[in-house]
């Protein structure tokens, strides 16, 4: 069984067939989805659909394109929700210096807020990092996230991102990136990432992986990157994958203390 560990489902593009496209997942072997807050309206939302499907669990947090937008009164709703038994993590959170579409300096500030709030709840942290990584690093240490730890979702940065992300004692997870014929790189980080550290995820709708790239992705095709990832370690037999899918099934539920057995 498979877990896809971020995916945005209350993203309007699955209001039409989201119950089709979770139950094609589960066709395709995910037995849980974590779906993720990137605001305060969808991190509601994202609560909202745990609270209604036993499989489902949520985050809570903002992305770093959004923290522009955070008012008085957002930290302290974003608390509450994250005392429903479902939401398992705080993110996604970080920096994101490719698009800027919050001001540098706002990001940083709100990330380390974002991280003081994530370890006053006990919360692990879900990274978005995109051409941030040294001060993503640095507020990361700075900050004591390692008392929470976390993982650094849609992982495509370099191997030395790779390296501190580990040294921190955080999880990677890979997309469906690892599919594309230019990411050559990334596959080779893939090599290098320990066992007990690796997840895997669709960040759907975005990021559909190969053989579906150009389509609206969703959960069923964390397969994908789940074949590639143990084509890369070990080949292509079905063992392989089946071990694959195992160990990042059982680093999601221990990192997100998931229990669900289904």
């Amino acid at each position: 069984m498979l877990i896809d560990s971020h995916v945005h489902l209350d993203d309007p593009r699955y209001d039409d067939d989201r119950t089709q496209m979770l139950a094609r997942g589960h066709e395709a072997g995910v037995e849980a989805f974590v779906t993720i807050g990137c605001d305060l309206a969808t991190s509601r939302a994202a609560v909202a659909l745990a609270n209604s499907h036993s499989n489902i669990y949520a985050t809570v947090g903002v992305h770093p394109h959004e923290v522009k937008h955070i008012e008085n009164g957002w930290y302290e709703e974003l608390k509450s929700l994250s005392h429903h038994p479902k939401v398992v993590g705080y993110g996604e959170i970080g920096l994101d210096y490719h698009y800027d579409h919050s001001p540098r300096d706002v990001q940083r500030q709100r990330f380390r807020e974002q991280i003081s709030i994530a370890r006053e709840l006990h919360l692990p942290l879900v990274i978005h990092t995109r051409e941030a990584q040294e001060d993503t690093i640095s507020i990361l240490r700075e900050e004591q996230a390692p008392e929470v730890g976390g993982v650094f979702h849609c992982f495509s940065g370099d191997a030395w991102l790779a390296k501190d992300a580990l040294d921190l004692g955080f999880h990677i997870s890979f997309s469906g990136i690892i599919t594309f014929q230019n990411a050559t790189m990334l596959r080779e980080i893939v090599q290098t990432v320990p066992d007990d550290r690796l997840m895997i995820e669709t960040d759907a709708p975005y990021l559909t992986p190969v053989p579906f790239r150009g389509k609206r992705n969703e959960s069923a095709y964390v397969k994908y990157v789940a074949e590639k990832i143990a084509e890369i370690k070990e080949g292509t037999s079905p063992s392989a994958y089946g071990r694959i899918a195992r160990l990042t099934t059982e680093n999601t539920k221990r990192l997100f203390k998931i229990s669900q057995d289904s």
